[in-house]
């Protein structure tokens, strides 16, 4: 595991769902990157489990042909999240394949998306999460994969070859994979949340008041009540079961005053508070963020022991602005092949869909504190998870209307 400085930024999530499912052409779509607007009758289709789906094909923006190498001292320009990339990853490959790598960040969806789809910056390489791939074909942001080029998929989760998301992985290669459930500091916390009849009632508890935070994002944040109540309905359309999430957020505000907040990472560690929603991933990097003088054995991480809670992955797309898109398939598959991925693993604490990794021997192999082991992602509960999936545009926006009213206290 890489012991980083303190002082880096950990990624900063905010997955607006912007436009999920929305109505819209392509021209609407980049239109509209920053405020929504429907302008299209034909519908975007949303991809679910149930709903797996195959995108068309665009032959104005054509994949790559085979058997190219990329350009010496060219620069592949890759667009991430912060600090969601090893720096050591990169330099390897620079030197590997002679060409530089120039490295761009967001902080949430609605940003990258505004600026990919102005077309300016010229991206090549893009890591969103599996909801955003709808939305980026129909507007042919993205360019179809030359599948000769990424052997290294075969190291990957069998799954991931034909995700419901991206039927064929025409679009898609797998990044990482997190779960999102709660953290927190022993020192700070009196119960063990994980023995609690329900973990999530904690986030009510007024014995937790104005010592709790909750994820800055407002699908993952929303879920939590029909989490709580076993309903697992994360994505409903449902009017009533709408007002039921807003009635128990407004309650959780009401009653503990949680911070809403992306930087747990860094501010539970820091002692700022004492118990977190967190992903997986974030609170396995919170080791790096104590003093010195304090123990990573204060740490700990629920998430439910059958899988049923939310679990995710990111993704690697090639986008169809780029001009080093050869460059862009070498680098994803350097990052699938099974050393690179490890390593990268050991800095972004995000555990990537490995068949090489076992997650049973994830603290042996010093990725995962003993404390921590609850942080690993098991394969098996992709097929059984909750996961967050787009919406049409009329309901996503009245999921909107709660998130805002929460967010503004009541």
């Amino acid at each position: 595991m890489n012991h980083r400085s303190p002082d880096v930024t950990r990624r900063g999530v905010l997955r607006a769902g912007l436009l999920a499912g929305a109505a819209v052409s392509s021209s609407s779509l980049l239109a509209s990157c920053g405020k929504p607007e429907v302008t299209s009758a034909q519908g975007l289709q949303i991809a679910s489990p149930d709903n797996p789906v195959k995108w068309p094909l665009h032959s104005d923006v054509p994949m790559i042909e085979a058997g190219l190498t990329p350009e010496k001292g060219s620069t592949l320009k890759i667009y991430n999240y912060a600090d969601y990339l090893s720096p050591r990853v990169i330099k390897d490959f620079e030197a590997e394949y002679s060409l530089k790598v120039e490295l761009s960040t967001f902080n949430d969806t609605e940003e990258a998306l505004s600026k990919i789809s102005s077309g300016a910056l010229k991206y090549d390489l893009y890591f969103p999460s599996y909801d955003q791939i709808g939305k980026m074909v129909t507007a042919k942001l993205v360019r179809p994969l030359n599948q000769e080029y990424l052997p290294n998929i075969a190291n990957c989760w069998p799954q991931f070859e034909n995700p419901w998301y991206d039927q064929g992985w025409q679009y898609s290669v797998p990044y990482t994979t997190y779960t999102t459930g709660i953290g927190w500091r022993t020192d700070l916390v009196p119960d063990d949340i994980a023995a609690l009849d329900n973990p999530y009632d904690a986030l009510w508890d007024a014995k937790y008041r104005n010592n709790l935070a909750v994820i800055d994002d407002w699908h993952t944040c929303m879920a939590l009540p029909v989490l709580r109540d076993g309903s697992h309905d994360v994505n409903s359309e449902d009017p009533e079961v709408i007002d039921g999430i807003r009635t128990a957020m407004l309650e959780m505000q009401q009653t503990t005053l949680p911070k809403v907040t992306v930087n747990m990472y860094n501010d539970l560690p820091a002692g700022q508070f004492g118990l977190s929603q967190m992903w997986s991933g974030d609170i396995i990097n919170a080791v790096y963020y104590l003093p010195r003088s304090e123990s990573p054995e204060i740490l700990r991480y629920w998430f439910p022991e059958d899988g049923r809670g939310l679990v995710d992955n990111d993704l690697m797309m090639v986008l169809a602005q780029g001009e080093n898109p050869v460059a862009a398939h070498f680098f994803m598959n350097y990052v699938l092949d099974e050393a690179v991925s490890k390593k990268n693993f050991g800095y972004t604490g995000y555990q990537p869909p490995q068949r090489s990794i076992n997650p049973d021997t994830l603290v042996e192999d010093g990725f995962i504190p003993e404390n921590l082991r609850s942080a690993t992602v098991l394969e098996e509960w992709f097929d059984t998870a909750d996961r967050l999936l787009g919406m049409p545009l009329d309901v996503e926006q009245q999921w909107l209307r709660v998130w805002q009213e929460f967010k503004a206290g009541g």
